[in-house]
C-alpha cells in the first residue's frame, strides 16, 4: 500500500495517468457499446420501441447520477485521507459509502413502482410507444440497486489507486448484457422471446452479475475494511460525503433533466426527433466515457497530491489531463462529422430519423472539441472537494443556457436551432470554467 502511495505522488504524471486511466477508459468504452448495442437491438422491434428507450433514459440517467455522485464523493475522501495518513477515517468513509447505497437503491425500488407510468403519460399519447416505455422502465429502474452498489465499490477502488479490477467489473457486466440482449429479446427457437423487456431483463442482470462480483473481490482484494457489523452513522461524514455527491449527482443527473425538458419540447415537432435525441445521448457516451474514463484516473491523483499537498504537481497533472482529453474527443468529432448516415443506419433509422440526424450528429460533433476543457476542470473541482464550481460549470454546459436557448431557436431557425444551443453552452461554460481555475490556482500559490 505504502509503494502504491508513494508512486501516486513520485512517478512521472504521464505515464501515471495512462497507468490509472487506461483500464476505466477501456471499461467504460465498452461500458458505452453496451449501451449502444441495447438500443440497435431494440430498434429492430421499431421506432417505436427505440422512442420508449429514449424516453426511460432521463430515469436511468438519474439512477447512475446517484450512483456516480456517491462514488465520486466517497473515491475523493478516502484518496484524500490516504494521502493524509488517515486510514481509520478512509475505512469509515467506505462503511458510509455502502451504507448510503443502499438507502439509495430503496429510492429507486419506490420510483419503479410507483412514479413509472405517471412519468411517461407525460411524453406519449401513443398507446404502444407508452406500453414499450412503462415495461421497460419499471425493469431497470426498480431493479437498479445492483448498479448502485457496484459503482460504490468500484469508485472504492479507484481510491486507493486500484482500476484494474473496476475495469473487470464493468467488462464483466457489459459482457453478460451484451450476450443476453439478442437472446432475452427475440429469443431462441421460440423461447425466452420477450421484446423490449428481455432488453431490460439482460441490462438488470448484467449490473447484478458486476455487483456480486464487487462484493467477492472487494472481500479479498481491498485494503479497505468495513466495519458493517459495528457500524454507527456519522452526520458530520455523511455531510462531508454529501457536499461532494450532490453536485456531482446532480451533474451527472443534468442530462436526464435535460432530456426529459427537450422532449416535452420535441413533442410539439415529431416523435423522430425524440428518437434521435436518445439516440445522440447512447452515441455521444461512446465519446464521453473514454474521456470520462480518464478523469476517472485523473481525480485520486488530484485528490492524493492535494492532499499530500504537492500543489505544482496538481498543476501538471490538470494540464497533461486536458492535452489527452482533447485527443479522445477530436477523434470522436472527427468520427461524428464524417460518417453520420453510416452510424444512424445502425438504428435502421427512417427517412426522417436521416434527415433530423445528419445534420445533428455533425452540430453535436463541434461539441465535444470545445468540450475537452471544461469537463477536466470539473473533474479537477471534484477531486479537490469544491463542488460549487464543478456544478456551476455543468450547469451551463447542460441546462442553464441549453433549455432556454433551444426554446428559442427552435421558433427562430428550426429543429436544429435546438442541436445549435448544445455548441453555444459548450463555448460559454469552457470560457467559464478557464476562469474559475485560474482562481482556484491563485489559492495553490498563496498557500505555497
Amino acid at each position: 500500500m505504502k509503494q502504491e502511495h508513494n508512486t501516486m505522488a513520485n512517478k512521472p504524471i504521464f505515464p501515471l495517468l495512462m497507468k490509472m486511466a487506461i483500464p476505466p477508459m477501456l471499461s467504460m468504452l465498452i461500458q458505452s457499446m453496451y449501451n449502444i448495442i441495447d438500443s440497435i437491438f431494440v430498434a429492430k422491434l421499431g421506432e417505436k420501441a427505440l422512442t420508449a428507450l429514449s424516453l426511460a433514459f432521463p430515469l436511468q440517467n438519474l439512477s447512475l447520477a446517484f450512483s456516480v455522485g456517491l462514488g465520486v464523493a466517497i473515491n475523493a475522501l478516502i484518496a484524500q485521507n490516504l494521502g493524509a495518513k488517515k486510514n481509520n477515517l478512509a475505512n469509515n468513509i467506505a462503511s458510509h459509502g455502502i451504507f448510503l447505497s443502499l438507502l439509495h437503491s430503496l429510492l429507486f425500488i419506490f420510483i419503479g413502482v410507483f412514479l413509472i407510468k405517471p412519468f411517461f403519460s407525460i411524453f406519449t399519447n401513443d398507446p404502444e410507444t407508452l406500453n414499450y416505455a412503462i415495461t421497460y422502465g419499471s425493469i431497470v429502474i426498480t431493479l437498479t440497486f445492483g448498479s448502485i452498489i457496484h459503482i460504490t465499490i468500484e469508485k472504492m477502488f479507484q481510491a486507493t489507486g486500484n482500476m484494474i479490477i473496476p475495469m473487470f467489473l464493468q467488462v464483466v457486466g457489459a459482457v453478460v448484457n451484451i450476450i443476453l440482449d439478442p437472446i432475452l429479446i427475440f429469443g431462441i427457437n421460440g423461447y425466452l422471446k420477450f421484446g423490449v423487456s428481455g432488453a431490460a431483463i439482460a441490462t438488470i442482470i448484467g449490473q447484478i452479475s458486476a455487483c456480486l462480483l464487487a462484493i467477492l473481490l472487494f472481500r479479498k482484494k481491498s485494503f479497505l475494511k468495513l466495519s458493517l457489523t459495528t457500524f454507527k452513522p456519522n452526520l458530520q461524514i455523511i455531510k462531508n460525503i454529501y457536499s461532494i455527491a450532490i453536485p456531482s449527482g446532480v451533474m451527472t443527473a443534468l442530462p436526464s433533466i435535460l432530456v426529459t425538458l427537450l422532449n416535452g419540447l420535441l413533442t410539439t415537432v415529431n416523435q423522430s426527433a425524440i428518437a434521435f435525441l436518445g439516440i445522440y445521448f447512447k452515441l455521444q457516451s461512446f465519446v464521453y466515457m473514454p474521456a470520462n474514463g480518464l478523469i476517472q484516473g485523473m481525480r485520486p491523483l488530484i485528490s492524493y497530491n492535494f492532499g499530500a499537498k504537492h500543489f505544482e504537481r496538481v498543476k501538471k497533472i490538470i494540464k497533461v489531463s486536458i492535452i489527452v482529453t482533447s485527443v479522445i474527443l477530436c477523434s470522436g468529432a472527427l468520427i461524428f462529422m464524417t460518417f453520420p448516415k453510416f452510424i444512424l443506419s445502425w438504428f435502421n433509422a427512417t427517412s426522417s430519423l436521416l434527415n433530423i440526424g445528419i445534420i445533428g450528429l455533425r452540430i453535436f460533433s463541434i461539441c465535444f472539441i470545445v468540450s475537452s476543457v471544461s469537463i477536466v476542470i470539473s473533474g479537477t473541482f471534484e477531486s479537490l472537494g469544491n463542488g460549487k464550481y464543478s456544478l456551476t460549470i455543468s450547469l451551463l454546459r447542460q441546462l442553464i443556457i441549453t433549455v432556454p436557448l433551444a426554446h428559442i431557436l427552435l421558433f427562430l431557425i428550426g429543429l436544429n436551432g435546438v442541436w445549435l444551443s448544445f455548441l453555444i453552452a459548450e463555448c460559454i461554460a469552457s470560457i467559464v470554467s478557464i476562469i474559475l481555475l485560474k482562481k482556484e490556482i491563485l489559492k495553490f500559490s498563496s498557500i505555497i
